[in-house]
């Protein structure tokens, strides 16, 4: 708006100054154009009277001739030749004539003018030179020379009459030329608004948005594109959301049917388990392989209902408050890595936060076995506080093996699902789903999970959860 402001201020003076200057310069031209043709016609009317070569009285006897033609007594008329000059009033010195003028009149048989402007006042001094027709009929300067000196004061009244006028109108001018900028201006803004809150709208998620198309310039044809954008964008994702909802209910109700024929061989696999020691060792083998096979399909349905659940909002956070560390200490026990894995945990009682015990237990265990199957013993697990600058205090867990580390291509993608940094190790132990668990896990308490490579060698996964309540977001709490 600005920008059309002074597009139209200066447009406006602009036009102002060219209308004073043409004015202007129509003004004193008409009066110098008047005043040349008329001594120029005295001149030529009064020159065979003056005998050659002049002498004194004849130059002062023309030059107050010419003077007198004009009837107001403002011209003043000079008449040289060679040392002699006469003037049409005694005693004026001309001092407007400048030598510039007097020169171009002797070596020019044109006649010249100027403008001089002295003390405040412009006059139009005119000079030029009398011809006499010689006997072959050719003219031939006489080296009479004659100056004429004009106040301008009426066009100088006309000139600032102008002025004032055109200062008075260019007010007004400018007003409105301003009124018509910013209204020039609300209509593109406007609709330009319109169009940045609509897309950040979009940006929002809210895909319904639409502008309303008015009038049929360049603004109305980007506001019709941009619904027609944004109608292509919502069913795109429309589409893209129904197809992802469908894989979701398919995942979950193909791992909620494996469940029941999952335990069903679960339990067989356990009796065959027991007595394999009895069977020959080929069908030993045979039983011992479909056992760790069903035991492996039993967890990754398990890592799918859980995966389901966290797609579906469906999962939340049941809190208790309990001792951080003995919750570690539970769950290296229950899968029997007390004395495989390393701890450096606090006193008992020493850090207690609100957590799901539950969650807390598959993050923890999920980062220990993680670190058992594919770094190096000893694994270090390790539990601290840490206090922000917030003033917030976190509870921090980190999981440390001593095996090679992870490779740089593949520390952004190990909380990937299905994400395997072998691409030939198509069978392992892991699903692929455990880290990606582990994140959902840490987010729905507000925390977060890096992975890093620890300076001295191995893989290094730190967790950090807020132990203050206040921090879990309000759907995850139950």
């Amino acid at each position: 708006m600005v920008g059309f402001g002074l597009v139209a201020t200066v447009a406006a003076t602009t036009t102002g100054a060219l209308t004073f200057r043409e004015a202007r310069t129509g003004v004193l031209q008409q009066s110098q154009d008047a005043v040349i043709r008329q001594l120029r016609t005295q001149v030529s009317e009064r020159a065979p009277e003056l005998g050659f070569p002049p002498d004194q009285p004849a130059l002062q006897r023309f030059a107050s001739d010419v003077a007198a033609t004009e009837g107001q007594g403002h011209w003043r008329v000079l008449v040289t030749f060679r040392e002699l000059s006469a003037a049409s009033i005694t005693g004026d010195r001309f001092e407007e004539l400048t030598p510039a003028v007097r020169e171009a009149v002797g070596s020019s048989r044109a006649t010249v003018f100027q403008r001089v402007r002295r003390d405040g006042r412009t006059s139009l001094v005119v000079g030029m030179s009398v011809a006499f027709d010689a006997p072959d009929g050719r003219q031939t300067l006489s080296g009479v020379r004659v100056f004429l000196v004009v106040a301008q004061t009426t066009e100088q009244a006309y000139v600032d009459a102008l002025v004032t006028a055109v200062e008075r109108a260019l007010v007004p001018a400018l007003v409105l030329a301003v009124a018509l900028a910013l209204l020039a201006a609300r209509g593109v803004l406007l609709p330009v608004r319109a169009l940045r809150q609509a897309t950040r709208s979009i940006a929002q998620g809210r895909l319904d948005t639409r502008l309303a198309v008015n009038g049929s310039d360049e603004l109305a044809d980007l506001s019709h594109t941009f619904n027609e954008t944004a109608a292509a964008l919502e069913a795109s994702v429309a589409e893209l959301r129904e197809m992802e909802a469908r894989a979701r209910r398919f995942a979950a109700d193909v791992s909620h049917e494996l469940r029941t024929p999952l335990a069903a061989m679960s339990a067989v696999t356990d009796v065959l388990d027991e007595d394999a020691a009895r069977l020959d060792p080929d069908t030993a083998t045979a039983v011992r392989l479909i056992s760790e096979e069903t035991v492996k399909l039993a967890r990754l349905v398990d890592d799918l209902m859980e995966m389901s659940r966290f797609d579906a909002g469906a999962a939340v956070l049941h809190l208790d408050e309990i001792d951080l560390a003995e919750s570690v200490r539970r769950t290296l026990a229950a899968r029997g890595w007390s004395e495989t894995v390393q701890t450096d945990l606090p006193p008992p009682d020493t850090l207690r936060g609100r957590v799901d015990p539950r969650r807390l237990d598959v993050v923890v265990a999920n980062l220990v076995g993680n670190a058992l199957r594919h770094g190096a013993r000893p694994v270090l697990v390790r539990l601290h506080a840490r206090d922000t600058a917030g003033a917030e205090r976190l509870a921090v867990i980190e999981v440390r093996d001593s095996g090679p580390g992870i490779p740089d291509d593949v520390l952004p993608h190990v909380f990937e699902r299905f994400y395997k940094s072998d691409s030939a190790r198509t069978r392992s132990e892991g699903s692929g789903l455990g880290l990606s668990i582990t994140a959902e896990n840490v987010r729905m308490h507000a925390g977060t999970v890096r992975a890093a490579n620890h300076p001295a060698g191995g893989a290094l996964f730190t967790v950090e959860i807020p132990l203050r309540r206040d921090n879990v977001p309000e759907e995850n709490r139950t």
